[in-house]
């Protein structure tokens, strides 16, 4: 069964055992990728009550916590 919130089979590379976030994540690096999350936190919570409801809001909790995570792991490398 897919999972349109975590890992939307859609997203999954062919012959691969990654996702495009993995690809996205590592070409942008952590500010840059940062960034991309936050907008993505936007856009989804500003087209819920048009498009997808409840589920867009948690695809923007998934970006949200990808976010939180990755400013964590820089937070912890720079102590």
């Amino acid at each position: 069964m897919s999972d349109n919130i975590n890992s939307p089979k859609h997203y999954q590379l062919p012959g691969l055992n990654i996702e495009a976030i993995d690809v996205i994540k590592s070409v942008l690096g952590d500010d840059k990728f940062e960034g991309y999350c936050r907008g993505n936190v936007i856009k989804y919570i500003l087209r819920a009550d048009a498009k997808n409801g409840v589920e867009d809001l948690k695809k923007a909790k998934v970006y949200l916590n990808w976010e939180i995570e990755s400013k964590e792991k820089v937070n912890n490398e720079t102590r």
